[in-house]
């Protein structure tokens, strides 16, 4: 401080240094890449003039390899809390311009510090990740402030919700912060995310790869399923996670935030009534049935590029959060296979740690055949599925549109892995398998000994639909509650949903379950 310099105006000197991070310079040289900065991302995140920031002047301890001469404010990454629509939050936001946004041991330490504290006052956690990696100055310091960070996004998973967004490079043990976290939204073409990179692959492995090819985020949303959202640059990212904050509960212990709708609740829709094809083999578009169902424009889909056959994401049913979970008749037929079911069962374990209602859309004809899905562990991965739906103790609605065949139908939220509220369409067919074939297996001798087996065939496959692939064998059963007209499925789930909202369902005690991983 200089002799006419007083203590305020010392101090405003030193909040305005550590507004520029690495420098004018690095700040140029991150926008000429098309990356926004760690603070202008904190500002399009966060509610106008919310964000109060925490460590500014927190700079790093090592004194090796001339670091003692590059002490920067703040060491690479800014944090504090903010609010999103009026609510709280917690987060960081690495910056890139510093040290390359490389974790060192206090830069951690100022990341665990609001991890801390979202946990203490119950509110999510939302870090904007670009970083290089470990400061590989500090040695293994860094390497211990990753694990730290580790041990934090295990301590708050199911507690708190946790949202990643990746808008440069996340490598090496880096990755793996985000991988327990809940959601990850990645940038296309700025961010990428992989263990070892394309140096390495290259000794190793010997195969030539980009890092973009390698960990891109075309390649986690659709190949890997790392990835739950990509979009164009940051601004849109920032925006998507903005919206994804509106869907969620503060923490484990509140419920999601109602939001009143103009969509009327009684609304009935006619297009529900033809949206079927009344040829059983014929696709349909099931993102057609949820957004005639649920709040008008609420869908807002997670996974959207990976595993097309099962759809998974948040809407709104009378202002109410719901997860929606929905076979997809026009991919693979709406077969559930591993991805799908991987897929299927993350989502409902997030829904149901964080007390949002499960509707699932039902219209499958059942597990994927095939020796690379056996080979790949379809019993393990599909009991994954199981499992999720098994353990949810949320309030489970479910609709079948049209086909619920053999294990699957038992899987996708039944009345005997305890879903609340089972309905079906009129022209849904609840069965073992499809007439065809079991005409085919039942009849079978019949059939070959025939003089014309054909006609056989088809009069065993009519009387087979006739008794079975219909609705009302299982509603005579109770396994549905009722069967419905379709273009009343939005006011029949509004009234079902809002009366299971005081459910309580007990488990056994027990540390946790062990799920087939």
């Amino acid at each position: 401080m200089s002799e006419h310099e007083t203590p305020t105006q010392r101090l405003f000197r030193k909040r305005e240094e550590t507004l520029v991070g690495g420098g004018e310079k690095r700040i140029e040289a991150q926008h000429a890449k098309g990356k926004l900065t760690a603070r202008e991302r904190v500002e399009l995140l966060v509610d106008e003039g919310s964000f109060v920031e925490i460590d500014r002047f927190v700079a790093h301890r090592c004194s090796d390899f001339g670091m003692k001469d590059q002490r920067i404010p703040g060491d690479g990454v800014v944090t504090g809390h903010a609010l999103i629509d009026g609510r709280p939050f917690y987060l960081y936001s690495q910056d890139f311009t510093v040290f390359g946004g490389s974790l060192s041991e206090t830069h951690a330490e100022k990341i665990c510090k609001v991890m801390d504290l979202a946990l203490k006052v119950g509110v999510p956690i939302i870090g904007l990740n670009d970083s290089g990696g470990a400061r590989i100055q500090e040695g293994v310091k860094s390497l211990g402030g990753y694990a730290e960070i580790f041990w934090r996004n295990t301590q708050a998973s199911g507690v708190v919700p946790q949202l990643s967004a990746i808008l440069g490079p996340c490598a090496g043990g880096a990755v793996y912060s985000p991988a327990i976290t809940d959601f990850i939204a990645m940038v296309e073409n700025t961010s990428y995310m992989h263990i070892t990179g394309p140096d390495v692959v290259k000794t190793v492995t010997h195969e030539e790869v980009t890092s973009e090819d390698l960990g891109g985020a075309e390649v986690h949303a659709s190949r890997s399923g790392v990835a739950s959202f990509t979009t164009s640059d940051d601004r849109a990212c920032l925006s998507l996670m903005r919206r994804l904050f509106s869907y969620l509960p503060l923490n484990n212990a509140e419920g999601a935030p109602f939001r009143a709708t103009e969509d009327p609740r009684d609304r009935e829709d006619e297009r529900l009534d033809t949206v079927v094809p009344e040829d059983a083999s014929k696709p349909y578009d099931m993102h057609e049935v949820i957004g005639l169902v649920v709040d008008e424009g609420s869908f807002f889909e997670v996974h959207a590029g990976y595993a097309g056959n099962i759809l998974v994401g948040f809407a709104r049913l009378g202002g109410h959060v719901v997860g929606v979970v929905a076979n997809q008749p026009a991919v693979l037929a709406g077969c559930l296979d591993i991805k799908a079911s991987i897929k299927g069962a993350r989502f409902i374990r997030f829904c149901d740690a964080f007390n949002i209602p499960l509707v699932t859309f039902e219209d499958v004809p059942g597990f994927l055949p095939g020796t690379d899905q056996e080979y790949g562990g379809i019993i393990l991965h599909g009991a994954k599925l199981l499992y999720a739906y098994c353990e949810a103790t949320v309030p489970k609605l479910t609709v079948i549109t049209r086909k619920a065949y053999g294990g699957a139908y038992d899987v996708m939220a039944s009345k005997h892995v305890r879903a609340d509220f089972n309905v079906a369409w009129p022209n849904a067919q609840i069965a073992v398998m499809g007439a065809a074939g079991a005409a085919r297996i039942i009849h079978r001798n019949e059939i070959r000994a025939a003089d014309d087996p054909a006609a056989v065939e088809a009069q065993r496959t009519a009387e087979y639909e006739e008794t079975f692939n219909n609705p009302y064998m299982a509603a005579e059963r109770g396994f549905i509650d009722d069967v419905i007209e379709a273009r009343t499925t939005r006011p029949v789930l509004i009234r079902a949903l809002e009366l299971l909202k005081t459910k309580v369902e007990a488990r056994p005690t027990r540390k946790h379950g062990n799920i087939p991983l």
